[in-house]
């Protein structure tokens, strides 16, 4: 599972770096997901697909002391640091938090937060 979990993650932040990551995004989440962003922002599926098709790629990006906790049958949180960078900015730092859950014998994004460090 913490492999699995973990290549799920890392895919994500290929197809954000691709500027894919609506199309996988829309693949992977649940349809009651939810994205919790600095500044207090809470977006349900609908408006994090809106605003990744309307945010550039990233350039680049380094994910740290991955970690996953299991939080029993069928779910379980993967927890790391990000750095990100796009160009023309200062790198993003953050630590995030993604749970997933079993749906249909695969992996499904049910929350996702993060926290700027």
């Amino acid at each position: 599972m913490n492999d699995e979990l973990i290549a799920l993650e890392e895919r994500g932040w290929n197809a954000l770096a691709a500027g894919t990551g609506a199309e996988f995004y829309a693949e992977v989440c649940t349809d009651d997901a939810l994205m919790v962003f600095p500044g207090g922002m809470v977006l349900d599926r609908d408006g994090v697909m809106g605003g990744l098709r309307d945010s550039p790629p990233w350039a680049g990006y380094d994910l740290y002391d991955l970690r996953v906790l299991p939080l029993g049958d069928g779910a379980a949180t993967v927890v790391y640091r990000a750095e990100a960078r796009r160009d023309g900015e200062e790198p993003y730092r953050a630590v995030m938090a993604s749970t997933y859950v079993r749906v249909g014998g695969g992996w499904r994004l049910a929350m996702h937060q993060q926290t700027p460090a």
